[in-house]
């Protein structure tokens, strides 16, 4: 294999999107046997220069060098012949097919002689080389957020392309997984593969990455090769020297919560007996009994499956229980992990999204020019970096979808907040922004529950910790200790 075999770069690459400016003159270059990483705050252009390089995107302007010669792809087909695949941050996955014939449709060989057996086998073999766990049987719309970011992954490695393109693979997933995917990266660039991916976790991509690139208002403003021990460089690429690094740690340091010693207004969610079974008859969760009280910040943990999807569903009013009781004083803001699929409607207006905000149980004609001005608000509260109100929710960037989000659900000082992988997506600036607000939010009186894959996020954040396993639901001291022995039933 040549020096040239795989190389990827790109020259001065320009994109907008209306008024929007994407993109503005951005370089990249990504060498075989190499790990490379795009850094950046969100709306900074990572996803968009990914798009380009993919075929998913035209340019407005610049060049994509490919293996010595400077190419132009047409479709993203053309890509992909070329040897380029994508993990993309918005899953394209078929939710009636299993996980095995989602594989199966990204591998036209094991397509045009497809066979369940032999499809669930490499979706089996896929997975124990890169260490995640995936049952190929299982239907995807069936799948949390976080074992649908697996499929993409695994239905991405079959491809077999030496250029593999992954945009934020291990947001949703916990930091084992994350671990262990980042091993195979970098196992995979090591046999003279080409892999660049983007990341929001500054700690990840020091320690993984072979390069760093980082992008800052549609411009490339760092670039060099690793080793990286120390963090100030890049983080003042990121933000701006000039703006400081105070919010330099998502890991904010822990602060009692006013609902740890002193009750603000009493109980704010009560359950008692409540148990949930799927569609499928499988027990969820099991005669759960808790209270959440105003003032405090409550910790949810548990592995997939666990019961701690419908147990935050069953608290913010979004799942009726099959059995038990639950009681609210007020309706709740919710602020799922899939945005897309449980958050927006990527084609409506910002405007048309934020009228979303308590649908289920609004009456009456909508008042659009008062609904407007709430969204345009909302936006400024949140610092959401969108052309206007008007702007279709497809359009922001993933962290900027997110902001929108939590802006509508928090309108109006819910009693209650339920936010799901809250940080998801979000830069290192703003994944501060967002625990401050929550903080925020609990010592002006909310009862927050919050559920987090990591769980040194968790601890970080929460002053009470539940624990889910086998859908039951135990309170547990706040101490990965604490959290680690119950997550996987130790008493």
């Amino acid at each position: 294999m040549t020096a040239l075999a795989d190389t990827l770069e790109l020259q001065n690459i320009s994109k907008r999107y209306g008024s929007t400016v994407a993109l503005a003159g951005a370089s990249l270059i990504a060498r075989p046997g190499a790990l490379h990483v795009l850094l950046g705050e969100n709306g900074a252009g990572k996803t968009t220069l990914l798009r380009v390089a993919s075929g998913l995107t035209t340019a407005d302007a610049g060049s994509i060098i490919h293996r010595g010669h400077a190419v132009r792809w047409q479709t993203r087909a053309a890509a992909l012949n070329a040897g380029i695949s994508i993990v993309q941050q918005h899953f394209s996955l078929v939710p009636a097919m299993t996980v095995a014939e989602n594989v199966a449709l990204a591998d036209r060989g094991m397509l045009a002689r497809f066979s369940m057996a032999s499809a669930a086998a490499h979706v089996r073999h896929l997975c124990a080389e890169v260490g995640l766990d995936l049952d190929p049987g299982a239907t995807v719309g069936t799948l949390s957020v976080s074992a649908q970011q697996r499929v993409e992954i695994v239905k991405t490695i079959a491809h077999g392309a030496p250029v593999l393109i992954l945009d934020e693979p291990t947001a949703v997933l916990s930091p084992s997984e994350a671990e262990s995917l980042f091993e195979w990266l970098r196992g995979f660039a090591a046999m003279g593969h080409t892999v660049i991916a983007i990341t929001h976790r500054i700690r990840e991509a020091m320690r993984f990455a072979d390069s760093i690139t980082v992008l800052r208002g549609g411009k490339t403003v760092f670039a060099s090769d690793g080793p990286f021990t120390d963090d100030r460089p890049l983080l003042e690429a990121i933000l701006g020297e000039s703006r400081g690094l105070d919010d330099r740690m998502v890991e904010v340091p822990s602060t009692p919560g006013s609902g740890s010693g002193r009750d603000i207004d009493g109980v704010a969610v009560s359950l008692a007996g409540v148990s949930v079974t799927d569609g499928n008859g499988v027990p969820r969760l099991r005669d759960v009994n808790c209270s959440i009280r105003a003032g405090a910040i409550v910790g949810v943990a548990g592995v997939e499956g666990a019961g701690q999807r419908e147990l935050l569903r069953v608290i913010a009013g979004r799942l009726v229980p099959t059995a038990g009781s639950v009681v609210h004083d007020r309706q709740a803001g919710f602020v799922p992990e899939d945005r897309q699929r449980e958050a927006v409607i990527p084609e409506f207006s910002l405007t048309e999204n934020f009228a979303l905000r308590g649908s289920g149980a609004r009456r009456g004609l909508i008042r659009w020019s008062v609904i407007a001005s709430e969204t345009k608000a909302a936006m400024q509260r949140a610092d959401v970096r969108a052309a206007s109100a008007e702007s279709a929710a497809q359009t922001l960037s993933g962290g900027n979808q997110q902001r929108f989000v939590f802006a509508r659900e928090t309108v109006g000082a819910p009693r209650v907040i339920v936010a799901e992988n809250p940080t998801r997506g979000l830069d290192v600036r703003a994944a501060a922004e967002m625990v401050r607000r929550l903080r925020d939010a609990r010592d002006a009186g909310a009862a927050i529950v919050v559920y987090s894959s990591d769980v040194h996020e968790l601890v970080a954040l929460a002053d009470r910790a539940l624990v889910c396993f086998g859908g039951a639901v135990r309170e547990v001291a706040v101490s990965a200790e604490a959290i680690g022995s119950a997550l996987v039933g130790a008493s």
